[in-house]
Protein backbone atom coordinates (compact mmCIF):
# COMPACT_ATOMS: atom_id res chain seq x y z
CA UNK A 1 0.00 0.00 0.00
CA UNK A 2 1.74 3.12 -1.25
CA UNK A 3 0.67 6.71 -0.55
CA UNK A 4 2.38 9.54 -2.45
CA UNK A 5 2.24 12.73 -0.39
CA UNK A 6 2.23 13.35 3.37
CA UNK A 7 -0.34 16.12 3.54
CA UNK A 8 -3.69 15.94 5.38
CA UNK A 9 -5.18 13.52 2.83
CA UNK A 10 -2.24 11.11 2.65
CA UNK A 11 -1.60 11.07 6.39
CA UNK A 12 -5.28 10.58 7.21
CA UNK A 13 -5.39 7.70 4.73
CA UNK A 14 -2.31 6.06 6.27
CA UNK A 15 -3.45 6.50 9.87
CA UNK A 16 -7.00 5.30 9.26
CA UNK A 17 -5.78 2.29 7.30
CA UNK A 18 -3.32 1.38 10.08
CA UNK A 19 -6.14 1.71 12.62
CA UNK A 20 -8.41 -0.52 10.54
CA UNK A 21 -5.72 -3.19 10.35
CA UNK A 22 -5.10 -2.97 14.08
CA UNK A 23 -8.80 -3.12 14.92
CA UNK A 24 -9.23 -6.34 12.98
CA UNK A 25 -6.53 -8.12 14.98
CA UNK A 26 -6.81 -9.34 18.56
CA UNK A 27 -4.34 -8.12 21.24
CA UNK A 28 -2.07 -11.06 20.49
CA UNK A 29 -1.58 -9.83 16.95
CA UNK A 30 -3.48 -12.61 15.26
CA UNK A 31 -6.49 -12.25 13.04
CA UNK A 32 -9.75 -11.64 14.86
CA UNK A 33 -12.50 -14.25 14.30
CA UNK A 34 -14.11 -13.93 10.90
CA UNK A 35 -11.48 -11.48 9.65
CA UNK A 36 -9.21 -11.96 6.65
CA UNK A 37 -6.77 -9.26 7.79
CA UNK A 38 -4.06 -11.58 9.12
CA UNK A 39 -1.87 -10.93 6.09
CA UNK A 40 -1.89 -7.14 6.59
CA UNK A 41 0.31 -5.00 8.79
CA UNK A 42 0.80 -1.27 9.23
CA UNK A 43 4.39 -1.87 8.14
CA UNK A 44 3.01 -2.72 4.69
CA UNK A 45 1.95 0.92 4.30
CA UNK A 46 4.53 3.24 2.73
CA UNK A 47 4.15 7.03 2.58
CA UNK A 48 6.45 9.12 0.37
CA UNK A 49 6.94 12.86 1.03
CA UNK A 50 9.04 15.03 -1.29
CA UNK A 51 9.67 17.68 1.38
CA UNK A 52 12.78 17.50 3.55
CA UNK A 53 10.52 16.94 6.58
CA UNK A 54 6.86 16.11 7.15
CA UNK A 55 4.90 19.34 6.76
CA UNK A 56 7.70 21.26 5.03
CA UNK A 57 5.56 21.81 1.91
CA UNK A 58 2.22 22.25 3.70
CA UNK A 59 0.83 25.77 3.29
CA UNK A 60 -2.72 26.94 3.77
CA UNK A 61 -4.76 29.85 5.13
CA UNK A 62 -5.75 28.00 7.31
CA UNK A 63 -9.08 27.74 9.08
CA UNK A 64 -9.94 24.12 9.68
CA UNK A 65 -13.37 22.61 10.06
CA UNK A 66 -12.59 19.88 12.64
CA UNK A 67 -15.27 17.46 11.40
CA UNK A 68 -12.93 14.93 9.78
CA UNK A 69 -10.22 15.25 12.44
CA UNK A 70 -12.81 14.47 15.13
CA UNK A 71 -13.62 11.23 13.32
CA UNK A 72 -9.97 10.29 12.86
CA UNK A 73 -8.60 11.36 16.28
CA UNK A 74 -11.53 11.83 18.68
CA UNK A 75 -9.37 13.38 21.42
CA UNK A 76 -7.79 15.93 19.04
CA UNK A 77 -8.63 19.04 21.16
CA UNK A 78 -6.27 17.74 23.86
CA UNK A 79 -3.45 16.64 21.56
CA UNK A 80 -3.51 18.44 18.20
CA UNK A 81 -1.38 21.60 17.70
CA UNK A 82 -4.30 23.98 17.17
CA UNK A 83 -3.58 27.70 17.29
CA UNK A 84 -6.94 28.90 18.57
CA UNK A 85 -10.68 28.58 17.96
CA UNK A 86 -12.30 31.32 15.88
CA UNK A 87 -13.83 33.92 18.22
CA UNK A 88 -14.74 36.76 15.83
CA UNK A 89 -15.50 36.69 12.11
CA UNK A 90 -15.93 39.67 9.75
CA UNK A 91 -16.15 40.13 5.97
CA UNK A 92 -14.99 43.48 4.55
CA UNK A 93 -15.27 45.12 1.16
CA UNK A 94 -12.16 47.16 0.29
CA UNK A 95 -11.95 50.27 -1.82
CA UNK A 96 -8.47 51.73 -2.17
CA UNK A 97 -8.72 53.70 1.06
CA UNK A 98 -11.73 52.34 2.95
CA UNK A 99 -13.00 49.08 4.43
CA UNK A 100 -16.72 48.45 4.83
CA UNK A 101 -17.85 45.52 6.98
CA UNK A 102 -20.61 43.71 5.12
CA UNK A 103 -23.74 43.42 7.26
CA UNK A 104 -24.73 39.99 5.95
CA UNK A 105 -22.33 37.07 5.89
CA UNK A 106 -23.62 34.03 3.99
CA UNK A 107 -23.53 30.78 6.00
CA UNK A 108 -20.63 29.30 3.95
CA UNK A 109 -18.21 31.98 5.20
CA UNK A 110 -19.10 31.77 8.89
CA UNK A 111 -16.28 30.23 10.90
CA UNK A 112 -17.45 29.89 14.51
CA UNK A 113 -16.66 26.41 15.80
CA UNK A 114 -13.60 26.12 13.57
CA UNK A 115 -9.91 26.42 14.38
CA UNK A 116 -7.09 28.57 13.04
CA UNK A 117 -4.23 26.14 12.47
CA UNK A 118 -0.73 25.88 11.10
CA UNK A 119 -1.01 23.22 8.42
CA UNK A 120 2.73 22.65 8.72
CA UNK A 121 2.43 21.81 12.43
CA UNK A 122 -0.75 19.80 11.92
CA UNK A 123 1.02 17.63 9.32
CA UNK A 124 4.00 17.14 11.66
CA UNK A 125 1.65 15.98 14.41
CA UNK A 126 -0.30 13.64 12.12
CA UNK A 127 2.98 12.29 10.77
CA UNK A 128 4.03 11.42 14.30
CA UNK A 129 0.80 9.50 14.86
CA UNK A 130 1.30 7.68 11.56
CA UNK A 131 4.80 6.58 12.51
CA UNK A 132 3.65 5.53 15.99
CA UNK A 133 1.10 3.29 14.28
CA UNK A 134 3.93 1.47 12.52
CA UNK A 135 3.64 3.03 9.05
CA UNK A 136 6.81 3.65 7.03
CA UNK A 137 7.03 7.40 6.28
CA UNK A 138 9.93 8.45 4.05
CA UNK A 139 10.70 12.16 3.63
CA UNK A 140 12.91 13.56 0.87
CA UNK A 141 11.48 11.23 -1.80
CA UNK A 142 9.19 12.42 -4.57
CA UNK A 143 7.16 10.30 -6.94
CA UNK A 144 8.73 11.02 -10.33
CA UNK A 145 6.98 8.45 -12.52
CA UNK A 146 4.07 6.05 -12.26
CA UNK A 147 4.66 2.37 -12.97
CA UNK A 148 2.02 1.03 -15.34
CA UNK A 149 1.22 -2.57 -16.11
CA UNK A 150 -1.13 -2.23 -19.03
CA UNK A 151 -3.92 0.03 -17.79
CA UNK A 152 -3.13 -0.68 -14.14
CA UNK A 153 -1.07 1.46 -11.76
CA UNK A 154 1.53 -0.75 -10.09
CA UNK A 155 3.54 1.78 -8.07
CA UNK A 156 5.97 4.66 -8.59
CA UNK A 157 9.60 5.35 -9.36
CA UNK A 158 11.16 8.00 -7.14
CA UNK A 159 13.37 10.75 -8.51
CA UNK A 160 17.08 10.01 -9.01
CA UNK A 161 19.60 11.79 -6.80
CA UNK A 162 23.09 13.04 -7.60
CA UNK A 163 22.68 14.15 -11.22
CA UNK A 164 24.44 17.31 -12.41
CA UNK A 165 22.60 20.08 -14.24
CA UNK A 166 23.12 18.28 -17.57
CA UNK A 167 21.68 15.02 -16.24
CA UNK A 168 25.03 13.26 -15.89
CA UNK A 169 25.61 11.07 -12.80
CA UNK A 170 27.93 12.52 -10.17
CA UNK A 171 30.03 10.50 -7.71
CA UNK A 172 27.13 10.32 -5.27
CA UNK A 173 24.54 9.31 -7.90
CA UNK A 174 21.67 7.11 -6.75
CA UNK A 175 18.98 6.00 -9.21
CA UNK A 176 15.33 6.31 -8.32
CA UNK A 177 13.73 3.51 -6.33
CA UNK A 178 11.05 1.39 -7.95
CA UNK A 179 8.31 0.94 -5.35
CA UNK A 180 5.54 -1.45 -6.30
CA UNK A 181 2.25 -1.76 -4.47
CA UNK A 182 -1.12 -3.45 -4.77
CA UNK A 183 -2.75 -0.02 -4.39
CA UNK A 184 -1.08 3.36 -5.07
CA UNK A 185 -2.80 6.43 -3.63
CA UNK A 186 -2.01 9.83 -5.16
CA UNK A 187 -2.21 12.46 -2.43
CA UNK A 188 0.25 14.88 -4.05
CA UNK A 189 -1.75 18.04 -3.46
CA UNK A 190 -2.86 20.60 -6.00
CA UNK A 191 -1.80 19.90 -9.63
CA UNK A 192 0.22 16.84 -8.74
CA UNK A 193 2.45 15.76 -11.62
CA UNK A 194 1.60 12.05 -11.30
CA UNK A 195 -2.10 12.83 -11.05
CA UNK A 196 -1.90 15.03 -14.13
CA UNK A 197 -0.30 12.18 -16.06
CA UNK A 198 -2.80 9.59 -14.84
CA UNK A 199 -5.86 11.75 -15.57
CA UNK A 200 -4.62 12.51 -19.09
CA UNK A 201 -3.56 8.93 -19.81
CA UNK A 202 -6.83 7.43 -18.57
CA UNK A 203 -9.08 10.23 -19.88
CA UNK A 204 -10.48 10.59 -16.35
CA UNK A 205 -11.62 14.21 -16.63
CA UNK A 206 -15.05 15.41 -15.50
CA UNK A 207 -17.60 17.74 -17.14
CA UNK A 208 -15.46 20.80 -16.37
CA UNK A 209 -11.69 21.19 -16.26
CA UNK A 210 -10.16 22.00 -12.91
CA UNK A 211 -10.00 25.73 -12.10
CA UNK A 212 -7.25 26.93 -9.78
CA UNK A 213 -6.43 29.85 -7.57
CA UNK A 214 -3.06 30.95 -6.22
CA UNK A 215 -2.75 31.76 -2.55
CA UNK A 216 0.14 34.02 -1.50
CA UNK A 217 0.73 34.17 2.24
CA UNK A 218 2.92 35.80 4.86
CA UNK A 219 3.27 35.20 8.60
CA UNK A 220 3.98 38.29 10.70
CA UNK A 221 4.79 39.09 14.29
CA UNK A 222 2.92 42.28 15.19
CA UNK A 223 2.75 44.61 18.16
CA UNK A 224 0.68 43.24 21.07
CA UNK A 225 -3.01 44.13 20.87
CA UNK A 226 -3.05 44.76 17.10
CA UNK A 227 -5.22 41.68 16.47
CA UNK A 228 -6.61 39.35 19.09
CA UNK A 229 -6.09 35.58 18.79
CA UNK A 230 -9.07 33.96 17.12
CA UNK A 231 -10.13 37.06 15.18
CA UNK A 232 -10.78 36.41 11.49
CA UNK A 233 -11.18 38.99 8.72
CA UNK A 234 -11.81 38.23 5.05
CA UNK A 235 -11.75 40.89 2.33
CA UNK A 236 -13.22 41.44 -1.13
CA UNK A 237 -12.47 44.16 -3.66
CA UNK A 238 -9.31 46.28 -3.97
CA UNK A 239 -6.69 45.73 -5.32
CA UNK A 240 -8.35 43.10 -7.52
CA UNK A 241 -10.34 44.37 -10.47
CA UNK A 242 -13.99 43.49 -10.90
CA UNK A 243 -13.07 40.79 -13.44
CA UNK A 244 -10.54 39.05 -11.16
CA UNK A 245 -11.77 36.47 -8.66
CA UNK A 246 -10.18 36.45 -5.24
CA UNK A 247 -9.92 37.98 -1.81
CA UNK A 248 -7.75 38.40 1.25
CA UNK A 249 -7.59 37.07 4.79
CA UNK A 250 -6.12 38.14 8.13
CA UNK A 251 -6.13 35.69 11.04
CA UNK A 252 -5.10 36.51 14.60
CA UNK A 253 -2.83 33.86 16.12
CA UNK A 254 -1.22 33.34 19.49
CA UNK A 255 1.95 35.15 20.56
CA UNK A 256 1.06 38.34 18.62
CA UNK A 257 1.34 36.59 15.28
CA UNK A 258 -0.85 37.22 12.26
CA UNK A 259 -1.41 35.06 9.19
CA UNK A 260 -2.43 37.05 6.13
CA UNK A 261 -2.65 36.51 2.43
CA UNK A 262 -4.42 36.98 -0.87
CA UNK A 263 -5.88 34.20 -3.02
CA UNK A 264 -6.40 35.03 -6.70
CA UNK A 265 -8.17 32.93 -9.31
CA UNK A 266 -5.81 31.82 -12.07
CA UNK A 267 -8.43 32.62 -14.70
CA UNK A 268 -8.05 36.40 -14.84
CA UNK A 269 -8.15 38.11 -18.27
CA UNK A 270 -5.04 40.35 -18.15
CA UNK A 271 -1.89 38.31 -18.93
CA UNK A 272 0.28 41.04 -17.40
CA UNK A 273 -1.48 41.03 -14.06
CA UNK A 274 1.21 40.67 -11.37
CA UNK A 275 -0.09 38.47 -8.56
CA UNK A 276 2.77 39.05 -6.13
CA UNK A 277 2.63 42.83 -6.64
CA UNK A 278 -1.15 42.76 -6.04
CA UNK A 279 -0.59 41.04 -2.69
CA UNK A 280 2.04 43.59 -1.70
CA UNK A 281 -0.30 46.47 -2.68
CA UNK A 282 -3.09 44.85 -0.64
CA UNK A 283 -0.90 45.15 2.45
CA UNK A 284 -0.73 48.94 1.96
CA UNK A 285 -4.48 49.28 2.48
CA UNK A 286 -5.03 51.34 5.66
CA UNK A 287 -6.91 48.48 7.34
CA UNK A 288 -4.07 45.99 6.81
CA UNK A 289 -1.25 48.50 7.24
CA UNK A 290 -2.56 49.50 10.67
CA UNK A 291 -2.27 45.88 11.86
CA UNK A 292 1.22 45.32 10.42
CA UNK A 293 2.78 48.67 11.39
CA UNK A 294 5.65 48.07 13.79
CA UNK A 295 5.68 44.34 13.05
CA UNK A 296 8.09 42.13 11.16
CA UNK A 297 7.81 39.48 8.48
CA UNK A 298 8.57 35.93 9.63
CA UNK A 299 7.66 33.60 6.74
CA UNK A 300 6.38 33.65 3.16
CA UNK A 301 4.79 31.05 0.91
CA UNK A 302 2.58 30.41 -2.12
CA UNK A 303 0.35 27.50 -3.11
CA UNK A 304 -2.17 26.73 -5.83
CA UNK A 305 -5.69 25.78 -4.81
CA UNK A 306 -8.13 23.55 -6.78
CA UNK A 307 -11.35 25.58 -6.81
CA UNK A 308 -13.46 23.95 -9.53
CA UNK A 309 -15.68 21.90 -7.22
CA UNK A 310 -17.81 18.82 -7.83
CA UNK A 311 -17.97 19.04 -11.62
CA UNK A 312 -14.16 19.36 -11.86
CA UNK A 313 -13.24 16.29 -9.78
CA UNK A 314 -11.88 13.59 -12.13
CA UNK A 315 -12.69 9.91 -11.87
CA UNK A 316 -10.75 9.01 -8.74
CA UNK A 317 -10.13 5.29 -9.25
CA UNK A 318 -8.30 3.07 -11.74
CA UNK A 319 -6.93 -0.44 -11.57
CA UNK A 320 -4.51 -0.33 -8.65
CA UNK A 321 -4.86 3.39 -7.94
CA UNK A 322 -6.86 6.10 -6.17
CA UNK A 323 -6.68 9.92 -6.20
CA UNK A 324 -7.54 11.83 -3.01
CA UNK A 325 -7.41 15.27 -1.39
CA UNK A 326 -6.37 18.37 -3.33
CA UNK A 327 -4.92 16.13 -6.06
CA UNK A 328 -8.50 15.17 -6.90
CA UNK A 329 -9.98 18.59 -6.13
CA UNK A 330 -11.82 17.87 -2.88
CA UNK A 331 -12.08 21.52 -1.82
CA UNK A 332 -15.03 23.82 -1.20
CA UNK A 333 -14.28 27.22 -2.74
CA UNK A 334 -17.55 28.59 -1.42
CA UNK A 335 -16.40 27.93 2.16
CA UNK A 336 -12.70 28.57 1.44
CA UNK A 337 -11.89 25.23 3.07
CA UNK A 338 -10.43 21.89 2.03
CA UNK A 339 -8.44 20.36 4.91
CA UNK A 340 -11.43 18.47 6.32
CA UNK A 341 -12.50 17.27 2.87
CA UNK A 342 -8.97 16.10 2.06
CA UNK A 343 -8.79 14.16 5.32
CA UNK A 344 -12.22 12.57 4.87
CA UNK A 345 -11.34 11.53 1.31
CA UNK A 346 -8.20 9.87 2.70
CA UNK A 347 -10.22 8.01 5.32
CA UNK A 348 -12.73 6.76 2.75
CA UNK A 349 -9.86 5.66 0.54
CA UNK A 350 -8.40 3.72 3.49
CA UNK A 351 -11.69 1.89 4.01
CA UNK A 352 -11.87 1.09 0.30
CA UNK A 353 -8.28 -0.21 0.24
CA UNK A 354 -8.86 -2.39 3.30
CA UNK A 355 -11.91 -3.97 1.67
CA UNK A 356 -10.06 -4.46 -1.63
CA UNK A 357 -7.04 -6.11 -0.02
CA UNK A 358 -9.24 -8.32 2.13
CA UNK A 359 -11.06 -9.45 -1.02
CA UNK A 360 -7.81 -9.88 -2.94
CA UNK A 361 -9.15 -7.62 -5.68
CA UNK A 362 -7.56 -4.22 -6.38
CA UNK A 363 -9.20 -3.71 -9.75
CA UNK A 364 -11.01 -0.53 -10.77
CA UNK A 365 -14.28 -2.40 -10.24
CA UNK A 366 -13.46 -2.91 -6.56
CA UNK A 367 -11.80 0.46 -6.00
CA UNK A 368 -14.85 2.18 -7.51
CA UNK A 369 -16.32 1.72 -4.03
CA UNK A 370 -14.30 4.79 -3.09
CA UNK A 371 -16.46 6.94 -5.36
CA UNK A 372 -19.57 5.28 -3.96
CA UNK A 373 -18.42 6.05 -0.41
CA UNK A 374 -17.78 9.69 -1.38
CA UNK A 375 -21.27 9.90 -2.90
CA UNK A 376 -22.83 8.61 0.33
CA UNK A 377 -20.70 10.71 2.67
CA UNK A 378 -20.86 14.29 3.89
CA UNK A 379 -18.28 15.17 1.20
CA UNK A 380 -21.02 15.01 -1.44
CA UNK A 381 -23.47 16.59 1.00
CA UNK A 382 -21.15 19.60 1.34
CA UNK A 383 -19.84 19.95 -2.21
CA UNK A 384 -23.11 19.48 -4.09
CA UNK A 385 -24.67 22.83 -3.01
CA UNK A 386 -21.41 24.54 -4.11
CA UNK A 387 -21.11 22.66 -7.42
CA UNK A 388 -21.50 25.77 -9.60
CA UNK A 389 -20.05 28.39 -7.26
CA UNK A 390 -16.62 28.96 -8.78
CA UNK A 391 -17.93 28.84 -12.35
CA UNK A 392 -20.24 31.77 -11.57
CA UNK A 393 -17.20 34.04 -11.24
CA UNK A 394 -15.55 33.11 -14.52
CA UNK A 395 -15.75 35.83 -17.19
CA UNK A 396 -18.21 37.86 -15.07
CA UNK A 397 -17.85 41.14 -13.22
CA UNK A 398 -17.86 40.89 -9.44
CA UNK A 399 -21.42 42.06 -8.74
CA UNK A 400 -22.93 39.91 -11.48
CA UNK A 401 -21.00 36.91 -10.16
CA UNK A 402 -22.19 37.57 -6.62
CA UNK A 403 -25.76 37.68 -7.91
CA UNK A 404 -25.26 34.26 -9.52
CA UNK A 405 -23.74 32.95 -6.27
CA UNK A 406 -26.73 34.29 -4.33
CA UNK A 407 -29.16 32.52 -6.64
CA UNK A 408 -27.20 29.31 -6.10
CA UNK A 409 -27.62 29.65 -2.33
CA UNK A 410 -31.38 30.01 -2.78
CA UNK A 411 -31.64 27.08 -5.21
CA UNK A 412 -29.45 24.53 -3.46
CA UNK A 413 -26.51 25.12 -5.79
CA UNK A 414 -28.31 25.00 -9.11
CA UNK A 415 -28.37 28.69 -10.04
CA UNK A 416 -29.37 29.64 -13.59
CA UNK A 417 -27.60 26.67 -15.24
CA UNK A 418 -26.63 23.25 -13.98
CA UNK A 419 -23.93 22.28 -14.68
CA UNK A 420 -22.54 25.74 -15.30
CA UNK A 421 -19.68 25.40 -17.82
CA UNK A 422 -16.15 26.56 -17.09
CA UNK A 423 -12.88 26.92 -18.98
CA UNK A 424 -9.36 26.10 -17.90
CA UNK A 425 -7.74 29.24 -16.51
CA UNK A 426 -5.07 29.54 -19.21
CA UNK A 427 -7.83 29.85 -21.82
CA UNK A 428 -9.21 33.07 -20.31
CA UNK A 429 -6.27 35.38 -21.15
CA UNK A 430 -6.95 38.24 -23.56
CA UNK A 431 -4.26 38.68 -26.20
CA UNK A 432 -2.37 41.96 -26.06
CA UNK A 433 -2.97 42.81 -29.72
CA UNK A 434 -4.89 40.44 -31.96
CA UNK A 435 -3.66 42.22 -35.10
CA UNK A 436 0.05 42.30 -34.32
CA UNK A 437 2.21 40.19 -36.63
CA UNK A 438 4.85 38.14 -34.78
CA UNK A 439 8.24 39.86 -35.18
CA UNK A 440 11.53 38.08 -35.74
CA UNK A 441 13.28 36.85 -32.58
CA UNK A 442 15.81 39.68 -32.76
CA UNK A 443 13.01 42.26 -32.74
CA UNK A 444 10.91 40.74 -29.97
CA UNK A 445 9.82 43.54 -27.63
CA UNK A 446 10.44 41.35 -24.60
CA UNK A 447 11.21 44.17 -22.19
CA UNK A 448 10.99 42.57 -18.75
CA UNK A 449 8.35 43.89 -16.39
CA UNK A 450 9.45 46.49 -13.91
CA UNK A 451 9.85 44.33 -10.80
CA UNK A 452 8.01 45.31 -7.65
CA UNK A 453 10.67 46.56 -5.25
CA UNK A 454 8.81 47.14 -2.00
CA UNK A 455 10.01 49.30 0.88
CA UNK A 456 11.64 46.45 2.81
CA UNK A 457 9.46 47.14 5.84
CA UNK A 458 5.82 46.58 4.84
CA UNK A 459 6.21 45.39 1.26
CA UNK A 460 8.87 43.21 -0.33
CA UNK A 461 10.22 42.15 -3.70
CA UNK A 462 9.89 38.55 -4.86
CA UNK A 463 13.44 37.46 -4.00
CA UNK A 464 13.17 38.79 -0.45
CA UNK A 465 9.95 36.87 0.02
CA UNK A 466 11.53 33.71 -1.43
CA UNK A 467 14.24 34.02 1.21
CA UNK A 468 11.54 34.04 3.90
CA UNK A 469 10.01 30.87 2.42
CA UNK A 470 13.07 28.85 3.40
CA UNK A 471 13.33 27.54 -0.16
CA UNK A 472 16.42 25.48 -0.87
CA UNK A 473 17.38 23.37 -3.89
CA UNK A 474 20.72 21.90 -4.86
CA UNK A 475 21.87 24.41 -7.47
CA UNK A 476 23.55 22.04 -9.94
CA UNK A 477 20.73 19.48 -10.31
CA UNK A 478 18.76 19.18 -13.58
CA UNK A 479 16.05 21.81 -13.98
CA UNK A 480 12.74 20.36 -12.76
CA UNK A 481 10.73 22.89 -14.79
CA UNK A 482 10.51 21.50 -18.30
CA UNK A 483 9.60 23.78 -21.22
CA UNK A 484 8.68 21.85 -24.37
CA UNK A 485 9.65 24.61 -26.81
CA UNK A 486 11.48 27.71 -25.58
CA UNK A 487 11.21 29.29 -29.05
CA UNK A 488 7.52 29.86 -28.28
CA UNK A 489 8.58 31.99 -25.29
CA UNK A 490 10.83 34.25 -27.37
CA UNK A 491 8.49 34.69 -30.32
CA UNK A 492 4.71 34.22 -30.24
CA UNK A 493 4.21 34.31 -26.47
CA UNK A 494 5.79 37.72 -26.02
CA UNK A 495 3.65 39.30 -28.74
CA UNK A 496 0.45 37.46 -27.87
CA UNK A 497 0.60 37.67 -24.07
CA UNK A 498 3.76 39.53 -23.01
CA UNK A 499 5.33 36.47 -21.36
CA UNK A 500 2.89 36.08 -18.45
CA UNK A 501 5.25 33.65 -16.68
CA UNK A 502 7.17 36.74 -15.53
CA UNK A 503 4.01 37.94 -13.77
CA UNK A 504 2.13 34.93 -12.41
CA UNK A 505 5.14 33.26 -10.77
CA UNK A 506 5.39 34.46 -7.14
CA UNK A 507 9.06 33.48 -6.85
CA UNK A 508 10.81 35.11 -9.86
CA UNK A 509 11.58 31.78 -11.46
CA UNK A 510 10.98 32.95 -15.05
CA UNK A 511 12.76 35.85 -16.75
CA UNK A 512 13.27 36.94 -20.36
CA UNK A 513 16.97 37.69 -20.88
CA UNK A 514 18.75 39.04 -23.96
CA UNK A 515 21.81 37.22 -25.24
CA UNK A 516 23.60 37.96 -28.49
CA UNK A 517 20.82 40.27 -29.63
CA UNK A 518 18.14 37.63 -29.12
CA UNK A 519 15.75 36.99 -26.29
CA UNK A 520 15.59 33.71 -24.42
CA UNK A 521 13.80 32.31 -21.40
CA UNK A 522 15.91 32.12 -18.24
CA UNK A 523 14.67 29.73 -15.54
CA UNK A 524 15.79 30.31 -11.95
CA UNK A 525 14.64 26.88 -10.77
CA UNK A 526 16.30 27.23 -7.35
CA UNK A 527 13.68 29.90 -6.45
CA UNK A 528 10.72 27.56 -7.02
CA UNK A 529 8.28 27.34 -4.08
CA UNK A 530 6.37 24.43 -5.71
CA UNK A 531 3.11 26.36 -6.16
CA UNK A 532 2.61 24.90 -9.70
CA UNK A 533 1.28 28.24 -11.06
CA UNK A 534 3.49 27.87 -14.15
CA UNK A 535 2.10 24.43 -14.99
CA UNK A 536 -1.43 25.79 -14.58
CA UNK A 537 -1.34 29.31 -16.05
CA UNK A 538 1.04 29.00 -19.01
CA UNK A 539 -1.14 29.96 -22.02
CA UNK A 540 0.47 27.38 -24.33
CA UNK A 541 0.61 24.58 -21.74
CA UNK A 542 4.22 23.80 -22.58
CA UNK A 543 5.61 24.20 -19.03
CA UNK A 544 5.70 20.97 -17.06
CA UNK A 545 6.37 21.03 -13.32
CA UNK A 546 8.18 17.85 -12.25
CA UNK A 547 9.57 16.83 -8.88
CA UNK A 548 13.09 18.09 -8.16
CA UNK A 549 15.62 16.11 -6.17
CA UNK A 550 13.93 15.01 -2.94
CA UNK A 551 14.14 17.39 -0.02
CA UNK A 552 14.27 20.47 -2.23
CA UNK A 553 11.75 23.27 -2.07
CA UNK A 554 10.27 25.52 0.60
CA UNK A 555 10.22 25.01 4.36
CA UNK A 556 6.90 26.31 5.67
CA UNK A 557 7.80 25.99 9.34
CA UNK A 558 5.03 27.43 11.50
CA UNK A 559 2.88 28.33 8.48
Amino acid sequence: MLIVGAGPAGLACALHLANLISKHKDPGGTSAPGSSAAMFSAEDICVLEKGRATGAHQLSGAIMDPRALAELVPDFPQSAPLYTPVTADTLYFFSKHSAWPLPLRPPPVRNRGHYIVSLNRLAQWLGGLVEQAGVNLFTGFGGAELIYEGASVAGVITEPKGLDRDGRPKANFAPGYEIRAKVTVLAEGSRGSLTKDLVARGNLGNINPQVYGLGIKELWEVEPGKMEPGCVAHTLGWPLGSATYGGGWIYGLLDSRVSLGLVIGLDYPDPRFDLHAAFQRWKTHPFVKRILKGGKLLRYGAKSVPEGGWYSIPRTYVDGGLIIGDAAGFLNAQRLKGIHLAMKSGMLAAETIFEALAAGDCSARMLARFQEKVERSWIKEELWPARNFRQAFQRRKLWGALLHAGLQLLSGGRGLADPMPASAGHETYRKLDESAAPPSPAQVPAKPPAPFQGDGVLTFDRLTDVYYSGTRHREDQPCHLKVADTNVCATVCVTDYGNPCQYFCPAQVYEMAQEGGEWRLKINAANCVHCKACDIADPYQIIYWTVPEGGGGPNYEGM
